[in-house]
């Protein structure tokens, strides 16, 4: 019972590592991923990489080819497009169901999460941004908060995953522009567009900053090219 518990605990850390570094960009798109080539850089065994593997594919941030084996998902504007419009259709919906069914709880969430969030921002340098650990976690904890109402579990879990999808773009984005264009004001006037239950206001906020990361991802695209 213990071997098997152990290997539940190296397989969690082996996705949480392997998974990280693809979000960050450290694994490049399209970019091979050996096993023996992971078990030298994270110091796992292969069992547990290849579940790591085979969850990030569940995920959509890996691909498996039986005969390639497995390489990084890769990025282009119609795949983020793609991303882009589900996300629209299924967090603005989730938000709304939120704002009719939230309670106190789930409003004090909110603002822990963008306290935390706030702390952050202010810490990022002026100039190329590269977004850290903890930014990721604490953004990833602010947008879910706001939609964590929804009564839909299945609709709570495709929005998690598009929002992960997502994450590579905006540490693409990141790391390409030339001066730092911190959110923390685009995050406060949402929070209190919701906080005060303002649905009309709260979802075009939500839909306008859901749309600026594709604009900032596919002006670091147009960066590539020159």
């Amino acid at each position: 019972m213990q071997k098997v518990a152990s290997q539940a605990t190296l397989s969690e850390q082996a996705f949480q590592a392997l998974r990280q570094d693809v979000l960050s960009g450290l694994h490049s798109p399209q970019s091979k991923l050996k096993v023996d080539a992971l078990q030298s850089q994270y110091g796992f065994s292969s069992s547990p990489l290849r579940e790591a593997l085979n969850r990030l594919v569940q995920e959509g941030l890996v691909q498996s080819d039986e005969r390639r084996g497995f390489r990084v998902a890769a990025m282009s504007p119609d795949d983020l497009a793609d991303i882009t419009k589900m996300r629209l259709m299924l967090d603005i919906s989730a938000l709304r169901e939120s704002l009719r069914n939230g309670d106190d709880p789930w409003e004090a969430q909110i603002v822990a999460t963008f306290h935390c969030l706030e702390k952050i921002e202010s810490r990022l340098p002026q100039g190329p941004v590269v977004l850290n650990v903890e930014w990721s976690q604490c953004h990833r904890a602010f947008h879910m908060a706001l939609i964590a109402a929804c009564p839909s579990e299945r609709q709570l879990s495709w929005s998690v995953s598009l929002f992960d999808q997502a994450e590579r773009y905006r540490h693409f984005a990141a790391r390409h522009r030339t001066v730092s264009k911190k959110k923390d004001e685009e995050h406060r006037a949402l929070m209190k567009a919701v906080l005060r239950r303002d649905v009309d206001t709260a979802v075009v906020l939500l839909q306008e900053h859901i749309a600026s990361t594709q604009t900032n991802v596919l002006a670091a695209f147009a960066l590539q090219k020159k």
